[in-house]
């Protein structure tokens, strides 16, 4: 007898799948990068201990709270600094990117860290477009090239019979099994990791209302490849845990006002922690914010783990990518340290 759609949407269990961590380097009020990475790399050692699977790092320009433009360089550091955690790119804006430079980037990577390294490419410029025009200086490159930017970069690492692109070869990178995830907030790449059979993951964290519709796209277009059998999707989640729920919820201004920044384009590093959130946004604003980051959970251990659960029956999800964005960085460990908590509860 075949199962009930209820009981396929209940079937998976927090502490039977995989978290992960998405971080940016933040930069809060009164910092600095340097400071930035050194949180970073504490971070990700606690993490690492805690249990979490992998530790990426988010392409971003332009902006005073995050520090993780140079993406590569980073996952080199992170790597060096830990042991188990798979390092990676969550993700590289490919069109902002010669794919030979990446190949040979992730290749060095992978050499130094074999098995630790992996590459999420997205296809947005993740910056304005003055910024994307300075990084790329030639805009008739952009998302639309993304399924030819991304078969040049495979075949970089991954030749076939006729050999590399044009003949060139990228050393290191050439001959090397680097892990590659479609990133995603829309169902764009959804349907092309599926019809190349890749793992996806989706900006949960800041693209809620596209969740559920991109995910399905993505398994109803899957074909097996040499890389997967079966589809493979990760969710990406705001978490934002404390010991209280008015705690959590106090903390989590700080992410409020980083996107009522952005809605405003007076973009600032992270700010400190407010008790009213309503002496500083608009209705319109505070509607516009909370709709971005409906999918967020905000609370103490027993409301992070019912939220978790509820995101994980919801969306079957095969791995959850946790982000949190807070002020101070003892409170942002301690949210990591409660999601372990309850993930092995």
């Amino acid at each position: 007898m075949s199962e009930t759609a209820n009981e396929r949407r209940t079937s998976k269990q927090l502490r039977d799948i995989r978290l992960s961590v998405l971080d940016l380097a933040p930069i809060v009020e009164g910092s600095n990068a340097a400071e930035s990475f050194k949180k970073s790399m504490d971070l990700a050692r606690h993490v690492e201990k805690w249990g979490y699977y992998r530790f990426w790092l988010a392409e971003h320009h332009s902006m005073p709270s995050v520090a993780s433009s140079a993406t590569s360089i980073l996952i080199g550091h992170i790597a060096g600094g830990t042991t188990t955690l798979r390092v990676g790119a969550g993700g590289i804006m490919l069109p902002n990117h010669a794919p030979l430079v990446i190949a040979e980037q992730f290749g060095t990577l992978e050499s130094l860290y074999p098995g630790r390294i992996d590459l999420g490419l997205g296809r947005a410029p993740g910056a304005d477009q003055r910024t994307a025009r300075a990084l790329r200086r030639d805009l008739r490159i952009g998302g639309d090239d993304f399924p030819e930017l991304l078969q040049e970069l495979r075949d970089y690492l991954q030749p076939g019979p006729g050999g590399p692109p044009g003949g060139v070869r990228a050393i290191p990178g050439e001959g090397l099994s680097i892990p590659i995830w479609l990133l995603g907030s829309s169902d764009f790449s959804a349907r092309l990791a599926g019809l190349l059979g890749l793992p996806f993951a989706f900006a949960g964290h800041f693209s809620p209302n596209y969740m559920l519709p991109a995910l399905q796209t993505y398994r109803n277009s899957f074909r097996p490849s040499e890389v997967l059998a079966q589809p493979y999707a990760m969710v990406g989640v705001n978490v934002m845990a404390a010991d209280t729920d008015a705690q959590a919820e106090r903390l989590a201004t700080s992410h409020y006002q980083a996107f009522l920044n952005i809605i405003r384009g007076d973009l600032k590093p992270i700010q400190p922690p407010v008790d009213n959130m309503d002496a500083l946004w608009s209705e319109f604003e505070r509607l516009s914010v909370q709709s971005q980051l409906r999918a967020s959970i905000i609370g103490s251990r027993d409301t992070v783990k019912k939220g978790l659960q509820e995101l994980l029956d919801t969306t079957q999800a095969d791995e959850l990518m946790i982000t949190t964005s807070m002020f101070d960085h003892a409170d942002r460990l301690r949210s990591y340290e409660i999601v372990a908590d309850v993930w092995k509860a």
